[in-house]
């Protein structure tokens, strides 16, 4: 049935006109944008995963920002204990050089002396932005290591920042002080006693380490005839147990810095070990202790079961106030003016020469460890763009042909119309 109320025609062809007219402006949004999802009226789904991903990818650029920042403060660290361990290896030769009769033992010291200056101002210079790697003095918990943010961790709660933590290595010069009252003194803590067993081990396994925390080594050897050893050189305490007073004056005492473990504790007494053994002219077959991981070996070849040597770990709470001392320490009082000193000296710069190396090793992990984090997270972001790009990216070759079709069909449509628009005057014939 004809109409010239109703043109069924015209209507249908204005609609794929319409169709065909919003397939194009969607066409032009995408190539103008270069994104098929540019709002959440496009793709709901789609447009909100990808602003997450786009959020996660911001938090990255300033993850690499700590991270950049924590490898430069560390790289410093790292120069400066380098330049340190060479200053104790010059320091090392002076010393062998004092161990002769014929030398300057006066321009020798004088010299170990400027070279220990240097030392210091080069821990004092090796800060950056403020941080300082190389002092750990503080008694504060928490202050023995700095934490850098390496990477954000995404689950079912939320986003959270995870850091890495980096340890303070300190090489000052600073002298500790054992507090002579006040905290909490246990005398014995952990002891071996050495007699017909001729070696045993001191087990600290019941000792927490805490920053502050002071620590010492008794002797209190038995012999009263002198069969086996001399009795008095084998005592470094009035009575068998030894007093607070007398830790405060030990030479084998040390004070823990935050983040030591009781390994470090027993490396320490340790080197105080061998500088007064040599100093009192106690070689190992008399007294050996050394450090065994977290415990402390002790062992002689002269005890017996009647002539005994009780070794004693001390200890007195952070609460006393005992001053952090640094951990070259030793270096502060070297003296070679005498071969009794010089000999010393060379027992204290192998210990010293170790605390360095050490440090410098444990820096230059802890960089490569932020460098391989911050590769990882140029990686992962790189990785999460691509993926934000797949999911709104327009594909442009795709539109560009899509496109062109639309244009044609748009022609078509328009010509169809007409064509449906011209219809109803094929009506006027019939009233001829």
């Amino acid at each position: 049935m004809s109409s010239i109320l109703t043109n069924e025609g015209a209507n249908i062809a204005l609609q794929t006109l319409r169709s065909i007219n919003a397939g194009i402006e969607t066409a032009k949004v995408e190539i103008a944008t270069g994104k098929r999802v540019s709002g959440a009226n496009d793709n709901a789904a789609v447009w909100a995963i990808s602003k997450t991903m786009e959020a996660d990818v911001q938090g990255y650029k300033r993850v690499s920002d700590s991270l950049a920042l924590g490898s430069s403060t560390i790289n410093v660290a790292r120069e400066a204990a380098e330049t340190i361990t060479d200053l104790l290896t010059d320091i090392k030769g002076k010393i062998v050089a004092a161990q002769g009769e014929n030398v300057d033992r006066a321009k020798i010291q004088s010299s170990i002396g400027a070279l220990r200056d240097q030392i210091g101002a080069v821990v004092e210079m090796a800060q950056f932005n403020g941080m300082n790697l190389l002092k750990n003095t503080d008694t504060t918990a928490g202050s023995g290591s700095e934490a850098v943010l390496g990477f954000l961790q995404r689950d079912s709660s939320g986003v959270t920042g995870v850091d890495i933590l980096v340890g303070k290595n300190d090489l000052s010069t600073a002298t500790s002080a054992v507090a002579a009252t006040g905290g909490t003194f246990t005398a014995g803590a952990a002891a071996a006693t050495l007699n017909a067993t001729q070696s045993a081990t001191i087990d600290t396994s019941g000792i927490t380490v805490s920053a502050g925390m002071a620590f010492s080594l008794s002797l209190y050897g038995t012999d009263a005839d002198d069969s086996s050893f001399v009795q008095a050189d084998m005592r470094t305490s009035a009575g068998a147990s030894e007093t607070q007073t007398e830790m405060a004056a030990s030479e084998l005492a040390y004070v823990a810095r935050d983040g030591d473990t009781m390994a470090d504790v027993a490396a320490a007494l340790s080197r105080k070990w061998d500088s007064y053994a040599t100093r009192n002219d106690i070689d190992g077959s008399l007294l050996s202790i050394s450090a065994a991981g977290s415990n402390i070996a002790v062992s002689s070849e002269v005890t017996t079961g009647a002539d005994v040597i009780a070794v004693n770990l001390n200890t007195l709470s952070a609460s006393a106030g005992s001053t952090i001392g640094g951990g070259l320490e030793m270096l502060a009082d070297l003296d070679v003016s005498t071969q009794s000193g010089a000999n010393d000296a060379l027992t204290r710069i192998e210990g010293l020469l170790d605390v360095s190396i050490k440090a410098s090793a444990e820096f230059g992990s802890d960089q490569n460890r932020l460098e391989t984090q911050s590769n990882f997270n140029d990686k992962l972001s790189d990785s999460m763009k691509a993926g934000i790009g797949q999911l709104v990216d327009a594909d442009m070759e795709e539109v560009s042909a899509r496109l062109q079709a639309l244009q044609v069909q748009q022609q078509l449509a328009i010509q169809a119309l007409s064509i449906a628009n011209s219809s109803p005057q094929s009506l006027l014939a019939l009233f001829r």
